[in-house]
């Protein structure tokens, strides 16, 4: 072993897993010409041997545009009040919770109760509702914190009195953070954090900003760890006269030209008036053995019951990944092996080499920086992070393999089911054929079972028995026009899926819900539907828009700029009405409830409404 890789040796199968994934012509075997391999984590001797990695990965990555093919896209305070005054959860009222895919794994969102107060954040303010009185009791301008921050998306983690703001940002207009050594270029994209204190009014502790785009994050207990994707940066020429050759040559000098500060990503933290810079180390990064030099992943663990954020005690990996899965012990995380295009292939060809998923395991057990543990291989894209699941100490992958949307779809999908042996994952058993000619849009793995709905013209759902890890298998097919695009699990063996209606020829038709009874596994059903024309639902991209109450069956859905309240029993599906926000901008974008009230929030404000008649209780403008 390297000196330095015991940073990230040893562990439990509670991971932090990085995955990749693309299309490959099958979902239970090894597609032609691939060798499988184990991906195991590199780490460096020395920078200058992590330079020199990184200059020739580049180098070999380049063309006469760039890193096109390279780099994947998916994805001031108020007075301090006095330290006792601490929120007793012990009192708080029952209360919704953010709809996470795992129980312990808390997903980071645009509001956040713990039903003594409602926490928002949006458009650079952070506000705190009290639900009993139904007023707000205290904001803060996150841009003071911030200067200069390019805000985009927004969401927050809470624990106790600790509320960590995310903020995805957008190009930086000036290059206001002074780098060790240097600036943040103009135009760079940085990743802001920031925790606030919301014990009595509430105010800023502290701040923190690391060049690179922010992935995404899991809080268990009090730890949060947050993803951030990263480009070298290098300026290119992007010479407008020569060949393909001559401008690949310029691009190649200029990454020969680089220092080690052009891939690993610059950090500042604040607290109080302190102020603080640093760079992620070349002890820090490790690599696989397939990567392109193009991208960076970092990943960040805080502790939110400190009073300030540190460094984030920051590990990177030369790799790229999109999406984010976690339960209470684990967090995994998705991208592709890195691909080329083939040599004399146009610049607009974009079929790449065969490709597939990549897993690395990491301990995330414990709090701080995580530790590499195994790694492993499967073949297929994932559509999200509900493709993946843990159960039993075994890894679910459900894949779409190949093409369905050339002329002849050549598609399929499957589930692969990996265990760890040593430092590997291995596969145990697979079961392939699902949907050809389609891909996947939905999976809900729920227990041994799991449910896969696959669509290009119809929409088959899918009943697999995993409780074999070794001989996984198809029990039951039902084919129903639309897709769902999200699954939810129902008490008494009943499944939710909301999605689209379709025609014949898979043209939408506007949103749809359906009522599945799953209980026969030969013969899952569709009790009942309902539909609304030429609609879209938020919840078709965005799981956290879901709001379930198994008491009461009532569920919240965002269709359009409103919310629709709909009462679900054993078998069929009801509504109890509209849910609506005034003004301009008006979309209301989720559904909480603090008691027995429900609570919808939009950019234009809050209002407390009656779950049972949908009636109107209160609403609080944003001023």
């Amino acid at each position: 072993m390297k000196r330095g890789a015991h940073l990230l040796a040893g562990g439990t199968l509670a991971a932090l897993t990085l995955l990749g994934g693309s299309a490959v012509p099958s979902p239970g075997d090894p597609p032609p010409g691939h060798r499988p391999f184990t991906p195991r984590l590199v780490a460096f001797d020395s920078c200058a041997e992590a330079l020199n990695g990184l200059r020739a990965a580049a180098r070999a990555s380049v063309g006469p545009w760039g890193f096109t093919d390279g780099w994947r896209t998916a994805f001031g305070g108020l007075p301090k009040a006095e330290s006792g005054a601490r929120v007793s959860a012990a009192a708080a009222p029952e209360h919704s919770t953010t709809n996470n895919h795992e129980v312990g794994a808390d997903e980071p969102d645009l509001v956040k109760t713990d039903g003594r107060r409602i926490v928002t954040v949006g458009r650079g303010v952070l506000r705190v509702v009290d639900p009993a009185a139904r007023r707000e009791t205290g904001r803060v301008d996150l841009a003071r914190a911030l200067p200069d921050p390019g805000w985009g998306e927004q969401k927050l983690l809470l624990h106790g009195d600790r509320a960590l703001v995310l903020t995805r940002a957008g190009a930086i207009r000036e290059p206001a953070m002074p780098m060790p050594g240097r600036r943040m270029p103009e135009g760079a994209a940085a990743s802001h954090l920031t925790l606030v204190d919301l014990a009595g009014a509430p105010h800023v502790l502290g701040t923190y900003r690391i060049e690179g785009d922010l992935v995404d994050a899991r809080q268990g207990g009090t730890t949060a760890r947050v993803v951030v994707r990263s480009r070298p940066r290098l300026e290119f020429p992007h010479l407008r006269r020569g060949t393909d050759e001559t401008r690949t040559a310029a691009n190649r000098q200029v990454v020969d030209r680089a220092g080690v500060a052009a891939w690993l990503p610059a950090y500042e933290w604040t607290s109080g008036d302190q102020r603080h810079t640093g760079r992620v180390g070349c002890d820090r990064l490790s690599r696989p053995p397939a990567w392109t030099g193009t991208s960076m992943l970092t990943v960040l663990s805080f502790d939110l019951a400190a009073d300030r954020l540190g460094d984030g005690d920051p590990v990177s990996v030369a790799a790229d990944a999109t999406t984010v899965y976690g339960t209470g012990t684990s967090l995994y995380l998705a991208g592709e092996r890195p691909t080329t295009r083939r040599p004399g292939s146009p610049r607009w060809d974009r079929r790449t080499p065969t490709q597939v998923t990549e897993i690395y395991q990491f301990d995330t057990g414990a709090p701080g920086r995580p530790r590499y543990v195994a790694a492993g291989t499967v073949p297929g894209s994932l559509v999200n992070q509900y493709a993946l699941s843990e159960w039993q100490g075994h890894l679910r992958v459900a894949t779409t393999t190949g093409d369905p949307w050339v002329a002849r779809p050549n598609s399929e999908s499957g589930v692969q089911v990996l265990r760890r042996d040593g430092d590997t994952l291995v596969r145990t058993g697979s079961v392939g054929g699902l949907g050809p000619g389609e891909r996947i849009w939905s999976v809900r793995f729920l227990g041994g079972s799991a449910y896969v709905v696959t669509f290009r013209r119809t929409d088959p759902l899918y009943a697999v028995d995993l409780t074999d890890p070794a001989a996984p298998r198809v029990t039951g097919e039902l084919k129903i026009t639309g897709y769902s695009a999200y699954l939810h699990p129902l008490p008494e063996g009943r499944l939710l899926g909301v999605g689209q209606e379709a025609d014949r020829r898979g043209r939408t038709q506007g949103v749809q819900v359906s009522l599945f009874d799953v209980r026969d596994p030969a013969r899952p059903t569709r009790l009942d539907q309902w539909h609304v024309p030429r609609a879209y639902s938020a919840l078709e991209y965005d799981s956290h828009a879901f709001l379930h109450r198994p008491e009461t069956g009532l569920v919240a859905l965002p269709v359009g700029d409103d919310v629709r309240l709909l009462r679900v029993t054993g078998t069929d599906i009801s509504e109890i009405g509209t849910v609506s926000h005034p003004g301009d901008p008006g979309a209301v974008t989720r559904s909480l409830l603090v008691g027995d009230v429900l609570w919808t929030v939009s950019d234009a404000g809050l209002r407390a409404t009656d779950p049972t008649t949908a009636r109107s209780l209160d609403w609080l403008p944003v001023t």
